[in-house]
């Protein structure tokens, strides 16, 4: 049994074929999933798949790319759907420096309205961090110098790790876990896999980021959470483990990470 901690199985590139999808998920053990959202919309979007799908969890939240227009209204609104059954955590939350969409003093008010509720509300955040690598953990070391303790030693993600060595180790002291993506089977990615292998094992999680970050050897082509075997395969043989181990040990991560129900 595997989990996919981080896929937008409700984007529309799904549309036409989800329920294949997810049996394909299914068939090679992938049977939990965890959607992000990244506005007040796909929250919707996503709280209503959860209800259609047993394996299926989601998170709430207001990604920085969707922030331009931020108000104390939607955090209020994000609070409503977080009290759904199947909501795991506030996410995907955080900043990008990258695409300009929204700026900065817009997204760090975002950003830390919506970790103050996840500290209200007891749950784990899903970080988004995209060339913010400083200020992200910058906000996030003041973050969790006070957290309750349902959430003291699982604070949350940082989602599809990318970021130098030295963050890291940032991440982890602050108690965070990390999410690998596609790219650690990239033939460019020795940085990546470096770091890879020498996070605590109880610290790392897989994700696909389905519909981005395709591995090899699908890489160009839509990902999907059938995907993370390959993912699993990679960072076990990094790790000399074997991939029957390794995945045991993310799917028991991102079950006390998410408090999955079994």
């Amino acid at each position: 049994m595997l989990v996919d901690t981080h896929c937008h199985i409700n984007f529309d590139s799904y549309d036409e074929d989800r329920a294949e999808i997810l049996a394909r998920a299914a068939s090679v053990g992938v049977t939990t999933i965890i959607n992000p959202s990244v506005d007040l919309a796909t929250s919707r979007a996503v709280l209503k798949l959860t209800e259609e799908n047993t394996g299926l969890y989601g998170a709430v939240g207001i990604h920085p790319n969707s922030t331009a227009d931020f108000n104390d209204g939607m955090i209020t609104e994000v609070e409503a759907m977080a009290h759904t059954p199947k909501v795991v955590a506030i996410g995907e939350i955080g900043l990008d420096y990258h695409w300009r969409e929204s700026p900065k003093e817009t997204q760090f008010k975002a950003f830390e309205a919506q970790l103050e509720l996840a500290k209200k509300l007891e749950l784990p955040v899903i970080i988004h961090n995209r060339e913010a690598s400083d200020d992200v953990m910058s906000i996030l070391e003041q973050w969790v110098k006070d957290l309750p303790p349902k959430i003291k030693e699982r604070p949350g993600v940082m989602h599809s790790f990318s970021a130098p060595e030295a963050i890291a180790e940032r991440a982890l002291t602050a108690g965070f876990y990390l999410g690998f993506t596609g790219p650690i089977t990239y033939k460019n990615a020795d940085q990546l896999r470096h770091i890879a292998a020498k996070v605590p094992l109880e610290r790392m999680l897989v994700e696909t980021d389905g519909p981005f970050l395709t591995p090899v050897p699908y890489r160009g082509k839509r990902n999907e959470p059938s995907y993370i075997p390959l993912i699993v395969e990679r960072l076990a043989k990094l790790r000399l483990m074997s991939t029957e181990e390794f995945g045991t040990a993310t799917t028991e991560n991102a079950y006390r990470l998410f408090q999955i129900p079994r």
